[in-house]
């Protein structure tokens, strides 16, 4: 991946709190959640239910869509990123340790939704780029570039 462009994606990743996730139901329709994130590296982390239709969906299907955007007051200011991604479901071991890790440093206040006040509720997405677009109308109306992550 060109340098540029990943620099590009961390900066996106780093200065947003929020993803927009989509899933596939059991139905086969599309199911888009805004969900808190944290990340290591290009890698992205999400605390969910256990049993929520967001966990069901990827048990189901790991092929999972994203966008994350920046705020932006002006068109031309607009900056953000698509994902095509594989998701996993994290419910034990080391993998919730690192989880819980990173959501813990970007946003202490969910120190009260962990496993030691929801004992057995809580899991955990790990989210793996597999495709990034990123989208920066800085450089012209709907301008896009796409890399394999």
């Amino acid at each position: 991946m060109d340098q540029m462009f990943k620099d590009f994606v961390l900066h996106v990743i780093d200065n947003a709190n929020d993803l927009t996730l989509a899933t596939v139901r059991l139905d086969g329709y599309p199911q888009a959640t805004t969900v808190s994130f944290a990340h290591d590296g290009l890698n992205l982390y999400v605390g969910i239910g256990k049993h929520s239709q967001k966990a069901n969906n990827v048990r189901h299907n790991n092929k999972v869509s994203l966008t994350i955007n920046l705020p932006y007051d002006d068109w031309r200011e607009i900056k953000g990123l698509s994902m095509s991604a594989l998701a996993e479901v994290i419910e034990d071991g080391a993998g919730v340790d690192a989880a819980k890790a990173r959501l813990l440093a970007r946003f202490p206040q969910v120190a009260q939704w962990t496993d030691s006040a929801m004992p057995g509720e809580m899991a955990f997405l790990k989210i793996v780029p597999q495709v990034i677009s990123v989208l920066d109308y800085s450089k012209g109306f709907g301008h896009t570039e796409q890399e394999l992550a």
